[in-house]
């Protein structure tokens, strides 16, 4: 008999069991438990681990880990709890999550190339008055991030006929993106990006990437939209640069403490769009199916899916 494999997340009763409901689906021959209503023997006996946010404590709670499969993409905040001892983590790489991010980079895109923000306002002071229409051929988008997400959204917004730039930590080529890397690349992207969109992982070397300096060598006028997490742009230097007018709007889907605070002046600045972390989620189906293949190969083959790096947290 195969060991248990141990869920572990800090989610509401419900939420989890619907988790582990689907997950259950979609690996029939597997017996998968939440750590809550493990016996202590199946928390001894258990070698892998499916995780959505996990407290250390409840790791800790597992002593034969061989690995750990984790249901997000991002993967800074188990990266950075459980320390560079962890067993090998795996984090979630689903094409449908790069479909959702493709789909909201593209529509938040055309919302502030479509002038939305200015017409919301001019609506609320009852303005009718057209704005001037440009065409996507002559608006220039920076990817920051070329991942599995930033390729998808560079797909996206090609296909849509905008200018795209692509900056990532390597050089990477993508067909019709100019790719850059390094400090000049992301700085050359800065410079020529009408929009700026972050994708990036948050990690030591991403975290404040976006502060007043770079701010500053954004063209007068760009706009900013972060996909990423928060703590990849300063938020009170993306503030000062939205108070004086040399950036026109931010779209923020990620804040470093979720939800937003109530007091934070993100809220009611004109020049923000406040959403709730709602640019690409999980897929439970998709995602079930992802982490189901990937343990069935490990029990047949004994090898691991891509883990990992805890020196680059991602």
């Amino acid at each position: 008999m195969t060991s248990p494999i141990a869920y572990v997340s800090r989610a509401a009763d419900d939420e989890e069991a619907t988790w582990i409901d689907t997950l259950a689906k979609a690996m029939p021959n597997e017996k998968i438990v939440s750590i809550r209503q493990m016996t202590d023997a199946e928390r001894q006996a258990a070698e892998v681990a499916i995780v959505a946010n996990p407290d250390p404590a409840d790791i800790a709670r597992l002593p034969g880990l061989t690995w750990i499969h984790s249901l997000w993409a991002g993967v800074e905040r188990i990266v950075s709890e459980l320390g560079p001892t962890a067993p090998p983590i795996v984090r979630l790489t689903d094409p449908e999550l790069a479909r959702v991010m493709g789909e909201a980079v593209l529509a938040w895109t055309y919302y502030l190339h479509r002038d939305m923000p200015a017409y919301r306002q001019q609506q609320q002071k009852k303005v009718w008055r057209d704005l001037e229409y440009r065409h996507p051929k002559d608006v220039t988008v920076g990817l920051v991030g070329l991942g599995l997400l930033g390729t998808e959204s560079a797909k996206r917004l090609r296909g849509a006929g905008f200018d795209v730039m692509g900056w990532s930590r390597s050089l990477k080529e993508l067909e019709g993106v100019a790719t850059l890397s390094g400090e000049d690349g992301l700085r050359e992207l800065l410079e020529k990006s009408d929009i700026v969109v972050c994708l990036v992982p948050l990690t030591s070397e991403t975290r404040g990437l976006i502060n007043a300096g770079r701010l500053q060598r954004m063209k007068a006028g760009a706009s900013i939209i972060n996909f990423a997490r928060g703590a990849v742009i300063v938020a009170d230097d993306l503030l000062a640069s939205l108070e004086s007018g040399h950036l026109a709007h931010a779209v923020l889907d990620v804040f470093e403490k979720e939800p937003l605070d109530e007091g934070s002046a993100f809220w009611s600045h004109p020049s923000v769009t406040v959403l709730p972390h709602i640019s690409a989620p999980t897929d439970r189906s998709s995602s079930a199916a992802i982490v189901a293949q990937n343990i069935r190969n490990w029990r047949r083959t004994g090898e691991l899916p891509t883990t990992v790096d805890m020196q680059k947290g991602y």
